[in-house]
Order: C-alpha cells, then structure tokens, then sequence
C-alpha cells in the first residue's frame, strides 16, 4: 500500500522532483526568480518564451517583452539553473491576434491595451496547452496572482503585491485557469 505523501509546497500530493512546473519566463527579473526559487526547491522546472516579434530586429533593445535580449536572459538562467528552456515562435501568431487588432483600434480612435490582448489571447492560452503538452502539473509566472478556488470555479486573484501587471491577467478568469 502506497504511503500517504503530504502536500508539496505548490499544493500537490506528489514529492517536489516529481512536480512539473513551466515556468512562463519573459526574462525580466519576476519570472526568473520564480524558476530559480522553484528549481532551488527542487521541483522539475521547465521554462517556455515566447518570441513575439523578430527576434534579429529586437536583439538590441532591452526590456523588450518576448524577444532580443530578454529571450537570451531567459535562456542564460535557464541554463545557469540546469533546467530545459524553450523558445517558441509566435510572430505570426502575436500579430495576427493582437497587433492587427491594436493597429485598426488605434487609427479608429480607441486607445487599446495589447498586453491585456496579448495575455488573453496568445500567451497564457497557449502556455497553458504547452504545459499540458509537457505533463505539466501546473504554470507559474513573475505576476503576483493567485489561483482560488471558489462557487464558479477557479478564479484569479491579484498576490499580496498587486501591481498594473497582475492586474492585466483579470482576463483569465473566463478562460485556463481551471
């Protein structure tokens, strides 16, 4: 008869190694303590990027979300922390369901948010598939969010540190967190 094993720290009943975690890693200092702190811990951790936009054109620019010198960040920690990382190309993808949107929004007059299109339509959504691709038992980010269970399901609430960006991610809860 199996030994009842306790909650790990993420709330599964499985032993840390045997806890898989992606790790959503835009290479900005959030995300990348995350996987450090997971992978310290002892969980399997595997990082995702997604490159958004032409990589060669965004090499010189820092702070650039998901290409250039962010996605070489990533890949540097990833490294440094002897954990798989992976980049994956989602140009057509970001342009298709945000870009073009955010263009014909703007020159109508609007003043359109992207990220929150972006998180809604293209990162978390995906990621979150990747995930499961990888038999992941869950996703963890930079944002301070939490999942909570409640009468309608689970919902994302903003961490004990809410900012601007956690703040973007209301968009989840119609949609992957579950």
């Amino acid at each position: 008869m199996p030994k009842d094993i306790p909650m790990n720290s993420l709330g599964f009943a499985k032993q840390v190694k045997d806890t898989r975690v992606v790790v959503a890693m835009s290479g900005g200092v959030d995300s990348s303590v995350v996987a450090a702190q997971l992978a310290e811990e002892g969980y399997d951790v595997v990082g995702i990027t997604l490159q958004l936009y032409d990589h060669g054109a965004a090499l010189a620019k820092k702070g650039a979300c998901c290409a250039g010198r962010d996605i070489h960040d990533a890949r540097r920690i990833a490294e440094d922390l002897n954990f798989p990382h992976y980049v994956l190309d989602y140009e057509d993808t970001f342009r298709e369901s945000v870009i073009d949107e955010f263009a014909n929004s703007y020159l109508a007059g609007a003043t359109p948010v992207p990220c929150i299109r972006c998180n809604e339509r293209v990162k978390f959504k995906d990621l979150m598939q990747t995930a499961k691709d990888l038999d992941a038992d869950c996703m963890a980010t930079g944002h301070y969010i939490q999942r909570k269970d409640g009468p309608t399901g689970p919902r994302v609430t903003y961490g004990s540190r809410p900012s601007a960006r956690s703040k973007l991610l209301s968009v989840l809860n119609n949609g992957p967190t579950a």
